[in-house]
């Protein structure tokens, strides 16, 4: 009996050491699990933390910048306010999140002699989010901003402000910054006297100018910038400031050879607006000094306001047709526009468009790009002109609806034709890409 009490004795304890040590191993198992698991998110690298920062919210950023002393320490790093955009909105107009005031000031405070890429974003149209945007532009005093945009996406915003206010505030970068290099200003109250102040100061360095929509600048103005900022290689703004005189300034030896030239054709109030021509001779000496210049032109008229316009050949690249064309103004697109890269088409009405298809096709050997939408265009019309085009129309967005069959193809056969000439599968879109 002694002898069996003994052996049961010896067979629990060496279970219970048995045990003991698959217990131990598990846990050293399960310790080292855990560390390859759970990694230790204090002390990631700088740079990896820097680059995740930079694509949060500033809300979330500095929520972020709370977690330990390392998320902080970047949170202050001067590269993360290079480039910098503040959404300013009211919040009893807009459900979209603001940057919030507390944190503006902490920016302005700590970081704005490191801010060089900055934006401001009115997402509403209220004045109280404009004089804010205002506000903070002023007290950028100590910056020497490299890019500046001012976005409003609700009108009016900026131009609510009074004149004074705004150019008061916009002037203050413009005097402090020294430096700059690209500036947006679309539907702003800016005028001739403060874009004389920005010339005064960065007009060894400005390359950038968009400012479609701005009112108060007259052709003289925006002549003054072309004359003194020789480096300038990016333009956008409204027919209304062309000017055969902006033409040549830009075509003189002492200007870089442009690269970019944006022109919005708007009219506002149908027969009201009188749009001046420019001079054949201004558009060549244009083009000899730039010649692969990139001229967009977006026109947003009615059909009477047409008749100004590709009267004869003009050097556009990319044309945009918001509202509705006539199948005479397209005609003439195809007998003046030999560099033509890229065509959209919104809107036209009933009258198919076959033989101003042909004709751009015959006409506009660069072509590469189509849009088309509220149109119509016959099936062989259609595939005789991607025939004619072949393999360089790289983009062709044809709404299906602008296909009309006929007795040559059915909308089931012109997938196929099309295809083959294109060299690459393609159907036709059933809503607008462009």
């Amino acid at each position: 009996m002694k002898r069996g009490r003994k052996t049961n004795e010896a067979n629990s304890s060496s279970s219970e050491e048995t045990t003991e040590k698959e217990s131990k191993r598990h846990k050293v198992v399960n310790e080292k699990t855990r560390a390859v698991q759970s990694p230790d998110w204090a002390n990631l690298l700088q740079d990896i933390i820097l680059q995740v920062f930079q694509y949060l919210p500033l809300l979330d950023r500095a929520h972020a910048s709370q977690v330990c002393r390392s998320w902080n320490q970047v949170f202050h790093m001067p590269d993360l306010w290079r480039c910098f955009e503040f959404e300013l909105n009211q919040p009893a107009t807009s459900y979209l999140r603001a940057t919030h005031p507390e944190l503006i000031k902490q920016i302005i405070k700590r970081h704005s002699n490191h801010l060089q890429y900055v934006s401001f974003k009115v997402v509403d149209s209220s004045k109280e989010s404009a004089e804010a945007a205002c506000d903070i532009l002023s007290q950028l005093v100590n910056c020497s901003l490299k890019t500046l945009g001012l976005i409003s996406t609700a009108r009016p915003s900026f131009m609510d402000l009074p004149k004074s206010h705004f150019i008061s505030a916009l002037t203050v970068v413009f005097v402090n910054s020294k430096s700059l290099s690209s500036l947006k200003i679309d539907d702003t109250p800016v005028d001739d006297p403060s874009l004389k102040v920005l010339v005064a100061n960065n007009s060894d360095t400005l390359k950038l100018l968009k400012m479609s929509s701005c009112p108060h600048v007259s052709p003289a103005g925006i002549l003054c910038v072309a004359d003194q900022c020789h480096g300038l290689r990016e333009l956008a703004l409204n027919y209304h400031l062309l000017s055969d005189e902006l033409l040549l300034a830009l075509s003189s030896e002492k200007h870089v050879r442009l690269e970019h030239l944006r022109i919005d054709v708007v009219s506002e109030n149908p027969g009201q607006t009188q749009f001046h021509t420019i001079q054949k001779s201004s558009w060549d000496a244009f083009i000899t000094h730039s010649p692969k210049v990139n001229l967009v032109m977006y026109f947003f008229l009615y059909e009477e306001e047409f008749d100004p316009f590709f009267r004869y050949e003009i050097p556009v690249t990319h044309l945009y047709f918001g509202r509705s064309v006539s199948k005479d103004v397209l005609g003439r697109v195809g007998m003046t526009c030999p560099r033509l890269v890229e065509l959209v088409v919104c809107a036209n009405g009933l009258r198919p468009l076959d033989e101003e298809l042909i004709r751009i096709a015959e006409r506009c050997k660069y072509l590469s790009a189509v849009g088309l939408g509220e149109c119509e265009v016959s099936c062989s019309a259609f595939v005789e002109f991607v025939k004619m085009c072949g393999g360089r129309l790289s983009q062709l967005s044809i709404m299906e609806e602008v296909l009309i069959p006929d007795q040559k193809y059915s909308l089931e056969q012109i997938h196929w034709e099309v295809s083959k000439h294109l060299g690459r599968v393609w159907f036709p879109d059933m809503m607008p890409t462009w």
